[in-house]
């Protein structure tokens, strides 16, 4: 069997999982979640805990499997404790504001990157002085704050040099030593 498919998962006071055919959803103080089950595995909620179960050993199952049960953890921590993502711009001149739940950043470029995202996130941006900015984004859905955090993140990803950049906080980065002027 698969280690973690067959772990049995926790379910915390105040959150609720319905099952019907293969849609599972996740009901919670922070929010709904579904997800779209393959017919190959089972779900069943018994006593608060949740388990997940597959008819047969073919390999796809196998893989289905682990992938299920830890899509429905991640449902559950998130509509019970929700998920924070922080960034970090690293660079000369680099801002980043918020108007609702439009980004503009200025990273560098000839011009300002607008990015408009879902209700379902929570932004909020911090420019405090002689401190890079700060972007913190909050969610129910792991998948989604994931996306947009690497969608973010693609727009200026962090040199090895200089270290400019967006990374997350609290991210190390390998760092080179860069042009050797020695003979």
């Amino acid at each position: 069997m698969s280690r973690i498919g067959k772990l049995p998962i926790n379910v915390p006071a105040g959150v609720t999982i319905s099952v019907q055919d293969t849609l599972v959803t996740v009901k919670g103080p922070k929010g709904v979640l579904t997800q779209e089950v393959n017919p190959k595995i089972t779900v069943s909620v018994e006593n608060s805990i949740c388990t997940v179960s597959r008819h047969d050993e073919e390999k796809q199952s196998r893989a289905f499997h682990g992938l299920y049960r830890s899509l429905i953890s991640n449902m559950i921590v998130g509509v019970s404790e929700g998920y924070k993502k922080t960034l970090e711009l690293v660079g000369v001149g680099y801002r980043v504001s918020n108007q609702g739940q439009v980004l503009e950043f200025s990273l560098g470029y000839t011009h300002n990157i607008f990015l408009s995202l879902p209700a379902e996130l929570k932004i909020e941006t911090k420019s405090e002085r002689n401190q890079n900015p700060v972007l913190i984004l909050e969610s129910c859905d792991k998948q989604l704050i994931g996306q947009v955090c690497a969608k973010i993140r693609s727009f200026r990803k962090p040199e090895p040099y200089k270290g400019k950049g967006v990374k997350f906080a609290g991210e190390v980065l390998r760092r080179k030593a860069g042009k050797s002027a020695g003979k």
